[in-house]
């Protein structure tokens, strides 16, 4: 995709982390910044004292002519990640991540993302999409992005090697579901652990099956939302990232509940994928941390 370079990110560098709830954590990371000329801009945690653990997200820029390079900023970390029994990442923000796109016939997920990818807004890069259909082709390849039809014609297995084919060969950090309308095996969700996100609607209460926001609309819904989670071998039961809802009432049409509804699945996943990209979001068992 062809676009205008974003500015450079105010802090250019992140560190995530999980450990055993402890004392002198932060003291310990604070320091070691600070003692290698890094100023931190940013720092979250959190302490679950369901599970004793503690989290941490601290984001930082140079601010001195002993910030070392960031793989010697690495190998200096190991020590205090030993320590503290840490898992943990440190992350250039400076490089954009590949974000490759699933959808099928429904494409206001998929317009969205194109969009603010293009002009800046979310600093990726969208190396492909892939489809089971051909509906989204001329639009697509209209943005500058290679499109991949992979219809399934029977053969689920041989249709997600050539989807994982793709994934590898784009080089992807993230995948997202953006209406994608499969169920990915038990294989592919193992695959993407952690990097793979679904966007769907989620009211109250639940509808499944075709036309949803219809069953909604004839069961006198007041609330409809979306959900954005990461993908799973339990269906639309992955760790939660991010929820949107909007109000509705009995003057408004099954054709109406559509539009809102699409509405909230482009905002809350756009800001799933934000929060993914930026190192925003832990996950802890069936739950996550986010720090937005």
């Amino acid at each position: 995709m062809t676009s205008q370079p974003p500015p450079a990110p105010h802090s250019p560098y992140v560190l995530v982390l999980t450990c055993p709830d402890v004392k002198g954590v932060v003291a310990a990371v604070s320091s070691y910044l600070a003692d290698n000329d890094a100023s931190i801009t940013e720092s979250n945690h959190f302490n679950d004292q369901l599970t004793n653990s503690f989290s941490m997200r601290t984001a930082f820029r140079p601010d001195g002519p002993g910030f070392p390079d960031l793989d010697s900023l690495r190998q200096g970390f190991q020590l205090i990640a030993r320590r503290f029994r840490m898992d943990w990442q440190l992350v250039d923000m400076t490089v954009k991540p590949k974000v490759v796109i699933a959808v099928s016939k429904f494409g206001h997920c998929l317009y969205d993302l194109l969009h603010r990818a293009r002009s800046g807004s979310l600093p990726i890069d969208i190396p492909a999409v892939i489809s089971n259909h051909d509906d989204m082709r001329s639009f697509v390849e209209w943005s500058g992005v290679p499109y991949h039809h992979l219809p399934v014609k029977g053969d689920k297995a041989a249709q997600e090697a050539a989807f994982m084919d793709v994934v590898n060969q784009a080089g992807a950090d993230l995948v997202v579901l953006a209406r994608y309308m499969q169920i990915l095996s038990a294989d592919l969700c193992g695959q993407l652990a952690g990097r793979c996100i679904n966007i769907h609607h989620s009211f109250l209460p639940s509808f499944k099956g075709a036309k949803p926001y219809h069953q909604a609309h004839a069961r006198g819904v007041k609330l409809i939302g979306a959900t954005a989670h990461y993908v799973t071998t339990d269906l639309d039961e992955g760790p939660i990232i991010e929820q949107g809802i909007e109000r509705v009432d009995h003057t408004q049409t099954p054709e109406d509940l559509v539009d809102i509804g699409r509405d909230i699945e482009c905002a809350v996943l756009a800001r799933a994928v934000r929060w993914h990209i930026e190192r925003r979001i832990l996950v802890t068992g069936q739950k996550t941390i986010v720090f937005s």
